[in-house]
């Protein structure tokens, strides 16, 4: 369907959301982003470039791997990007486009968001909402860009909101199922079930976005994304690489053929929403940009445009560096730290990882290689790097990989990390990313 004219952007992203929303068949009631998906496109096997907070929205915001944008890390802990004119804001911009933040953006450190040079601003996470619809309800002539970044599913301490706010929205844990790497105890259950009263209170205020653009008149030329930045906050999931941590949702909505309720099965990563909005738009594509455009998929002339995608984590709230590649059919992890024990700091504390804890998750051995077959173990629960059956796959993934980090200059295959000056990180041989931090000058790369 052609454009009549040059849509509006408004770019909606949670913290720690996953595919753990109704759209993707989860007993969560999200009735918002349910109707957003129904009347625009849902991308089935879409995933982040690093299911890490500050990695995966430069990625996102970037198109390319997260190494590539500076960002081997949290922003909060001394990270940023190389290039801040990288960010799509100064694409968009030189395209004519008006520019706006409404909540948390996590990717500029404070000194680049001056820089960044936003139209309008507005950055307090826990009114989101009410900065978007403000903006809105007074939206300029001109073509605009609206970031909209929401903390709702993110966890504050050990939970997902304060008790006053549980008692208002009661889910009965009783009949609540935990995520699929967990067992289901009394624990794991109410731990969900305050995830979904999260969950909840998040796509109540996308409806207060959704409505404000409709009220103002702006809903049929304005293209709507919606995503998240990695896995939900439990073990075995955020800061992981199995399709538990980099699974994402993706669903937009808006002129140029997002509509109609099409799923997309095609292997996605979130590095092309960036190639996507220069194809829609008609924008010449920056020359740092490392992933295809959507738009192929979207208007039905191909069923894929990636054999593979890659993911990354560096560092989080500790050094753990490891690196994969995804298939449609296999999973290749490799780590890259002597450690071959689960960096505990780089989990959220949470009463779902005491449960883990409390059964030993600290001795557990981590491979230094990971191969699965997704086809028949989908939960990536059965390492096959031993099974010399699949001796072939196994190097053509190693090769994949390989080839990967070498073409995107991944500094892994440096002798040195460039890393800030007094970077902050917990050992990685601690329990708690709330335990006390260091510098990383103080310490080994290894």
């Amino acid at each position: 369907m052609p454009m009549q004219q040059t849509p509006n952007i408004v770019y909606i992203h949670s913290h720690d959301t996953g595919r753990y929303i109704q759209p993707y068949g989860y007993a969560i009631p999200t009735p918002n982003l349910q109707r957003l998906a129904e009347e625009g496109v849902l991308f089935r096997r879409a995933f982040c470039a690093a299911p890490t907070c500050s990695p995966s929205r430069a990625a996102l915001l970037t198109g390319q791997s997260a190494h590539s944008s500076g960002m081997l890390g949290l922003v909060h802990r001394g990270f940023g990007l190389y290039d801040t004119e990288q960010h799509l804001l100064h694409t968009l911009r030189r395209a004519g486009y008006f520019t706006a933040l409404a909540g948390i953006q996590h990717v500029f450190r404070p000194e680049q968001l001056a820089e960044a040079r936003y139209d309008f601003v507005r950055e307090d996470a826990g009114q989101a909402e009410v900065a978007a619809r403000d903006f809105l309800t007074n939206a300029p002539r001109q073509p605009f860009f609206l970031d909209v970044g929401f903390n709702e599913t993110h966890r504050v301490g050990t939970g997902f909101h304060r008790e006053k706010e549980a008692a208002q929205n009661p889910v009965d844990d009783r009949y609540c199922r935990p995520p699929a790497p967990l067992p289901d105890t009394p624990e794991t259950r109410r731990d969900m079930a305050d995830f979904i009263a999260a969950a909840a209170r998040l796509d109540r205020k996308i409806g207060v976005v959704l409505e404000a653009l409709a009220a103002a008149g702006l809903a049929e030329n304005t293209l709507v994304i919606y995503t998240t930045d990695h896995g939900i906050a439990f073990p075995g999931m955020k800061c992981q690489l199995t399709d538990h941590g980099i699974g994402v949702s993706l669903i937009l909505r808006g002129p140029g053929g997002f509509d109609g309720g099409k799923v997309i099965d095609a292997l996605v990563s979130q590095i092309e929403v960036f190639p996507t909005l220069c194809d829609l738009l008609s924008i010449e594509r920056p020359p740092w940009l490392q992933g295809n455009s959507m738009m192929p998929l979207v208007r039905g002339e191909t069923d894929h445009i990636n054999d593979a995608v890659f993911a990354e984590v560096t560092f989080h709230a500790a050094f753990e560096p490891k690196r994969a590649v995804r298939t449609a059919r296999w999973k290749y992890i490799r780590h890259f730290d002597e450690r071959h024990r689960p960096v505990l700091p780089n989990c959220d504390d949470s009463p779902s990882k005491n449960v883990w804890l409390d059964g030993g998750w600290r001795e557990q051995v981590v491979f230094a290689e990971e191969l699965y077959d997704l086809l028949f173990d989908p939960n990536e629960a059965h390492n096959l790097t031993g099974d010399g059956d699949l001796s072939s796959v196994l190097t053509e993934m190693r090769e994949r990989l390989d080839r990967w980090m070498q073409s995107t200059a991944d500094p892994l295959l440096k002798e040195a990390l460039p890393v800030p000056a007094g970077l902050l990180i917990n050992d990685a041989d601690g329990l708690s990313p709330n335990e006390p931090v260091t510098t990383w000058d103080t310490m080994s790369t290894t």
